[in-house]
């Protein structure tokens, strides 16, 4: 009667665990990162039975208990989702910071070359009345507009190095935050049992970790039968970021032209970080370009201004002078500036006399190679690389989705299925309970036949 009892007994704390691993599913159906539970069940041992060759389970039976609780991983599609996030997060970052690059030189109204054709237009007004005092004018303002197109654009490329930058410092210290939050996981899954719930719940932390880092660098992970992690750069399997003795640390170097690089340090040794995927890599990309762009448009400013105190230098002004510097482009395009506040000073005659000879001369600054196609070939080679990583950002991020949604087969929770598994639970206690029932009644009986 006793076994009987003691029967209905492991049944029912047995189904009370698995209804409480299919209570969790349900209550964690929506969090991020969460992977199914599945209590598993076996026979419970016979007390003073060893198995042997004769030993039987249909001649002995003790009940049920719960063997630990199985948590739904596949690491196959686990390293293809890390693996899709870090070249979606590379291409989705350059794609970002890219359109900020394209806005930063103007894609409408006072742009760089905008300010440079109407410049030259107002010199070609001039030309026909080179007498007139508001065609002079007009020339100047232009002149001025177009300083202030430079400065502008510049000041708008530095902010966006400014702001790669700390988007590239932000990043690492969320790896170096991830990193050392997976350093103590290590240390406490070790000495966790294997098959519990909280071994279950650091696995998911554990993962959700390692996520936040793969978006960010492409990471190779191992994992040891005790549970612990170990993590490398992907490709370059040499460069421990996380491993028995400890944890890397991700640091950021920036040059004066907003060009980015990444260093790791570790157990006393620091090293350039190739990294080739992840969000970080991509801001190494992206301050690469903007820096050239920025260099481009440094050397723009100065060619124009060269150009433009040359041309100035062979003609005459209106007052019979040698024609004087008009613009500074020594401090680049943030410094650029107009020198002279005087229409008057623009020299619009010729040494041979003609009093526009001057001013049809600089039509030669224009045409192929010019400083008006120098700018067009910089705003469209911009828009031609924002064009082709918005291509790879559509093609990594379908990637990643059908990646992670593959994993979420596995991992996912399905509330159906739970449904199922409820009521499948539900009736196996409540036979559990009949059985302890029946166990009572029986020796009840006794008890009162005595």
């Amino acid at each position: 009667m006793s076994d009987l009892i003691s029967i209905g007994a492991s049944a029912v704390k047995a189904y009370k665990g698995a209804l409480g691993a299919v209570g969790e599913n349900v209550a964690n159906a929506e969090t991020p990162g969460y992977s199914r539970r599945t209590a598993i069940l076996r026979q419970a041992p016979t007390p003073g039975v060893n198995p042997d060759p004769v030993y039987r389970e249909q001649i002995l039976f003790s009940g049920v208990d719960i063997a630990g609780v199985a948590r739904a991983w596949d690491s196959f599609r686990a390293t293809e989702a890390r693996l899709s996030a870090a070249a979606a997060g590379n291409a989705e970052t350059r794609s970002q910071w890219l359109t900020t690059v394209e806005n930063a030189l103007g894609n409408g109204g006072m742009t760089v070359g905008s300010s440079l054709t109407a410049f030259f237009n107002a010199a070609g007004a001039l030309a026909s009345n080179p007498a007139d005092p508001v065609a002079r004018s007009a020339v100047l303002l232009t002149l001025r507009d177009t300083a202030g197109a430079f400065n502008t654009s510049a000041n708008a490329l530095e902010r966006v190095s400014g702001g790669i930058e700390d988007a590239a410092r932000l990043d690492a210290e969320t790896v170096n935050s991830a990193l050392r939050a997976l350093h103590e996981i290590n240390g406490t899954i070790r000495a966790t049992a294997r098959g519990s719930a909280s071994y279950a719940a650091l696995e998911d932390q554990r993962e959700r970790l390692i996520d936040d880092i793969a978006q960010r660098l492409d990471v190779q992970v191992s994992v040891a039968g005790d549970g612990t992690a170990s993590l490398a750069l992907d490709g370059a399997a040499s460069v421990s970021l996380l491993n028995g003795v400890g944890y890397a640390v991700i640091g950021v170097d920036a040059a004066s032209d907003g060009r980015i690089a990444l260093r790791i340090s570790k157990e006393g040794t620091t090293v350039p970080l190739p990294a080739t995927a992840g969000r970080l890599a991509g801001l190494v990309q992206v301050a690469s370009v903007t820096a050239d762009r920025r260099a481009a448009l440094d050397a723009l400013a100065a060619d124009f201004a060269g150009a433009i105190n040359a041309w100035s230098a062979g003609g005459i002004d209106a007052n019979g002078d040698p024609g004087a510097d008009l613009l500074d482009g020594s401090g680049g395009a943030a410094g650029f500036a107009v020198l002279i506040d005087d229409p008057a000073l623009i020299a619009a005659a010729s040494t041979d006399g003609r009093a526009n000879g001057n001013l049809l001369a600089l039509d030669g600054l224009r045409g192929a190679g010019g400083v008006e196609s120098r700018w067009d070939a910089i705003v469209a080679d911009t828009a031609q690389s924002l064009a082709s990583t918005r291509s790879e950002a559509a093609a990594a991020s379908a990637w990643r989705d059908n990646a992670y949604a593959a994993l979420d087969e596995i991992t996912g929770v399905d509330l159906d299925r739970e449904a199922a598994e409820l009521l499948r639970y539900q009736q196996a206690y409540s036979a559990a309970t009949r059985i302890l029932q029946v166990g009572r009644d029986t020796f009840n009986a006794i008890l009162d036949a005595l």
